[in-house]
């Protein structure tokens, strides 16, 4: 005998509209009480919703990026009433001794010592350091410390957890940073390491004349490894001071002309023309790569209000 149960979103606080950011389970999943099912992410923060009981996940009502509030379905779970029962009865007998023989000879020799009462708390310990996931099985950890394996891009799968049922804990997660870091660990190949769009092709001609430029080899080889910097190197701006003295004098002095033309003689004039003057005189500047990443697009025009 059997019953279902729905699971539905618990109280999230005055969030609604909450998306789904990873679903942790499959139909047909077998789940404990407290497992982890689906997580969602708002604003401020990301919570698991829990199976409420043991069971097999018979539907998943959600998809990765639905939004979901407080009250909606998210799955549905099948329990066993007869297996509740049967465990239920089992953790009875053994706490119920068994019962004596009417005619049972004296124990003469003293009785064996009992085991100390740290062993079973230290087996237990073990089971569950032991208790790893399996290779290809949903890790087990909160969802703030997803967030952070997220951050720092560390696959979650490849991380022991020492924790209850095998959770991974923070100190897991930043031993197996520092093994990495270190080269004890060995990381799979990814790529960059960063998961982009691809580029989007723009018809830069509808803004004013393009030429296709063939990038040289060093530079087709330079561009991949400065992307990488440009997304994982902290940037530094460099700034320096200039003498705007003789600008000003002259912008000041034709403000009035200015005006009866019909505008406001500004400093963003002059640093744009000084910006034009550079472009012109460094070209690459001016120019995205094209979508094949063999090519720049050398743009002919200077015109930030028109493309940036």
């Amino acid at each position: 005998m059997s019953k279902t149960i729905e699971i539905r979103v618990p109280d999230i606080g005055d969030f609604s509209g909450v998306p789904v950011i990873e679903i942790l389970v499959a139909e047909g999943d077998q789940v404990a009480t407290e497992d982890s099912l689906v997580t969602l992410e708002s604003d401020k923060a990301t919570m698991e919703v829990p199976s409420p009981a043991d069971g097999i996940i018979r539907e998943i009502k959600v998809k990765l990026d639905d939004t979901v509030s407080e009250g909606d379905l998210v799955a549905v779970l099948e329990t066993s009433a007869v297996a509740e029962e049967t465990t239920a009865a089992v953790e009875a007998s053994e706490k119920t001794e068994a019962p004596v023989p009417e005619k049972q000879p004296v124990q003469k020799d003293p009785p064996a010592p009992r085991a100390p009462a740290a062993e079973p708390s230290v087996s237990r310990q073990v089971s569950r350091i032991s208790a790893v996931p399996s290779a290809g099985s949903v890790p087990h950890a909160s969802p703030a410390l997803r967030r952070f394996a997220r951050e720092l891009g560390v696959d979650l799968t490849a991380v022991t957890g020492s924790g209850s049922k095998g959770r991974i804990v923070r100190e897991d997660l930043t031993n197996h940073v520092k093994s990495v870091m270190t080269g004890a660990a060995k990381v799979a190949p990814s790529g960059t390491g960063f998961d982009f769009p691809k580029l989007q092709e723009v018809d830069y001609s509808r803004y004013g004349e393009v030429e296709k430029k063939a990038l040289s080899r060093i530079k087709k080889l330079s561009a991949g490894h400065l992307h990488r910097n440009w997304v994982s190197i902290p940037h530094v701006t460099q700034n320096d001071e200039a003498d705007i003295t003789d600008m000003e004098s002259f912008r000041k002095a034709n403000g009035d002309e200015a005006v009866a033309q019909g505008f406001k003689l500004t400093p963003l004039v002059f640093l744009m023309k000084a910006a034009v003057v550079a472009l012109k005189k460094f070209p690459d500047f001016n120019a995205s790569l094209d979508v094949d990443g063999d090519s720049l697009i050398l743009k002919k025009y200077r015109n930030c209000r028109r493309h940036a």
